[in-house]
């Protein structure tokens, strides 16, 4: 019998919305664009950085954002009791110098994301992985032999549910969970531990 691996994207499954709390601290709305409004990810990077430049908001003014939010309640004693049955990996869209705040309060579980390029504290580009990583992670996970489990939330998430042996939706939004009625969807920590655990 295979060994059982689990993914589980990060913003709106684990942490709140970066970007989202980003624009509500800085007072730029235009920062709560997200992949549901602009499904070109390089149109909605590329947007953002030059609205950050434009207003002049720097990385470290981003970290101290980040800084002060906390996972979403009962996330931590999830991924705790998650992690006591099988191991972990968090796929997710974000960047390596936006995850760590959050990361530690998480207690540091493996984080496969993006990286940005930063010059004097400002935000210049972002590179990319690789496309598809999500996907692509799953795909090679299973090459090894492992029977994956997967959550998220979002549109970027669903070809990594797909990939997956099992892929569930948590704390998605109505409009996903009916355009995706075939990967079951919960909103409670609970009831995903218990699906997961299931398929283990």
């Amino acid at each position: 019998m295979k060994q059982s691996i689990v993914t589980l994207d990060m913003e709106g499954v684990l942490t709140p919305e970066i970007w989202i709390a980003v624009a509500e601290r800085t007072g730029l709305p235009e920062l709560r664009r997200t992949t549901r409004e602009e499904p070109d990810y390089d149109k909605l990077m590329r947007y953002r950085i030059e609205l950050l430049e434009r207003h002049g908001v720097t990385l470290s003014k981003i970290q101290e954002v980040i800084g002060g939010l906390a996972p979403l309640p009962g996330a931590i004693a999830f991924l705790d009791a998650l992690r006591s049955r099988v191991q972990v990996i968090i796929l997710s869209d974000t960047f390596e110098q936006f995850a760590q705040p959050l990361m530690r309060q998480l207690k540091y579980p493996a984080l496969f994301c993006h990286r940005l390029v930063v010059t004097n504290d400002h935000i210049t580009g972002y590179e990319l992985r690789m496309p598809d990583q999500k996907r692509a992670a799953v795909k090679a996970l299973q090459s090894l032999n492992y029977h994956v489990i997967a959550a998220g939330d979002s549109f970027n998430d669903t070809t990594m549910l797909a990939q997956a042996d099992h892929g569930f939706l948590h704390h998605a939004p109505e409009n996903i969970v009916k355009q995706f009625p075939q990967f079951p969807a919960f909103h409670s920590y609970d009831e995903l531990l218990e699906a997961m655990t299931r398929k283990l």
